[in-house]
């Protein structure tokens, strides 16, 4: 992977709306399935594997009650037996309660994942609490033991059939349908991305290739003005202007390079480092070697932002909601949900600055807001400082790039801050894991 297919070069080269032309045969490039393009009405109500696993808990109560009824007709016959457990009943030596106990897990799970639909795991967090302490309580404190063979069958496979379905719901029902879903939203995005010209309306799309600038040229600006849009209103110049911004300071933290301090490491040669920034905190700084050219990330990640949802895991949605020049865009995005649903899925409104210089490929961005996209009941908005991507070329090896992640944010919410800097640097390895995964996949070669 030491040479970048002739075509894709003079993309990558040329200050023209590149990506149009790639938008348009998104859908004959990736492979989706026809199910992610259907309307919210004529997608399945139920998902394949949440009707899975409400059939086994279905199961759950069948088969603990079989057991009980196999219990019941022994010895001194099933009607006397159901006399004794039920209307006389006794903690000490009935199996009538480990019964309503299934019946219990039962009606809680297909009420909130059947009925309700709900993407949580509370409810059989409840369930599965309720039953473990229940059935611990019941083996030391009651008589079962002592009444043979369902004495212990009867609390063991009731206790088992609960973190069955514990582990089923958690590992794969909520996982597969949030991965679904992440998929559902990009290819919903991608059709909808229009291949014309920006017209000045609201595009969920567009991107392009921004013409190429220097760091500390006094006609900068004007070279960028002349070279196609620049920005009309005072709103599209407050946007301009917060990008430079937040491209001044990102530049200064890489200038304190010497500052940075060793946060972890992982295996594959990617470095988390910190520093402290005056009025934003904390700021993240990942370092790596990614074995392809620069234009490759460069590609992947800066030039076509919408279509990371497709390999990176750790994003569900990224639109770009306005371009306001040839070098400044307002994106929308969300974060995926963390930690098992602890965290849960933030959305963020940037300000992008994007610039392509003689040895780098530079975007950068920080919180801002778009009267499209004000804050919603469904997300928790949060806010990031200033920090982005910068792919810088090698010039000895063009087969080789350095990336550079910088990463200011605050989640809001009720999450502690320090719980969310504890994870980040995580977070952060999982993201160069995609990516390499991504150049190796499409692009082939040692990535």
């Amino acid at each position: 992977m030491t040479k970048i297919p002739a075509d894709l070069r003079v993309d990558l080269e040329r200050s023209l709306p590149a990506i149009a032309s790639m938008n348009s045969s998104f859908s004959q490039s990736q492979t989706l399935s026809p199910h992610y393009f259907l309307s919210s009405e004529n997608r399945r109500v139920i998902s394949d594997v949440r009707r899975t696993f409400c059939l086994f808990v279905t199961f759950d109560l069948l088969f603990i009650s079989l057991l009980w009824i196999i219990e019941l007709n022994t010895n001194n016959g099933i009607e006397k037996n159901l006399e004794n457990e039920i209307l006389h009943y006794n903690f000490g030596n009935s199996f009538f309660d480990i019964f309503l106990l299934a019946v219990f897990r039962f009606s809680g799970l297909l009420l909130g994942y059947a009925i309700l639909r709900l993407r949580h795991w509370w409810v059989i967090a409840i369930t599965t609490l309720v039953t473990s302490a229940f059935l611990i309580v019941k083996v030391i404190m009651s008589e079962l033991l002592s009444k043979g063979a369902f004495g212990y069958l009867l609390p063991i496979m009731s206790f088992v059939l609960a973190w069955l379905e514990t582990w089923f719901l958690d590992f794969k029902v909520l996982t597969q349908e949030a991965e679904e879903e992440r998929w559902y939203l990009a290819a919903q995005a991608a059709a909808a991305y229009p291949s014309h010209p920006y017209t000045g309306a609201l595009s969920d799309g567009q991107f392009y290739s921004p013409p190429e600038s220097f760091a500390g040229s006094d006609q900068e600006s004007d070279d960028e003005d002349a070279a196609g849009r620049k920005a009309v209103t005072a709103q599209e110049r407050e946007y301009v202007r917060q990008g430079k911004e937040a491209l001044e300071l990102v530049e200064q933290i890489m200038r304190q390079e010497n500052s940075w301090k060793f946060e972890k490491s992982n295996d594959s040669g990617d470095v988390v480092y910190t520093l402290d920034i005056p009025f934003h905190g904390k700021t993240f700084i990942l370092k790596t070697l990614i074995q392809c050219p620069a234009e490759i990330v460069y590609q992947e990640v800066i030039l076509q932002p919408e279509k990371m949802v497709l390999w990176n895991r750790t994003i569900a949605l990224c639109q770009v909601l306005q371009r306001v020049d040839d070098n400044t865009l307002v994106s929308y995005d969300v974060s995926a949900g963390a930690a098992g649903g602890v965290v849960s899925p933030r959305d963020f409104v940037n300000v992008r600055r994007i610039e392509r210089r003689k040895d780098r490929y530079i975007s950068v961005g920080i919180a801002t807001t778009h009267s499209a996209r004000p804050p919603l009941t469904k997300y928790v908005r949060g806010e990031n400082g200033p920090g982005g991507f910068i792919v810088l070329k090698s010039s000895r090896n063009p087969s080789v790039c350095t990336f550079i992640w910088i990463l200011n944010t605050d989640l809001k919410g009720r999450v502690p801050r320090y719980l969310v800097h504890q994870s980040l640097a995580a977070t952060m390895f999982e993201f160069c894991s995609h990516l390499r995964k991504r150049v190796w996949d499409v692009h082939g070669g040692t990535a």
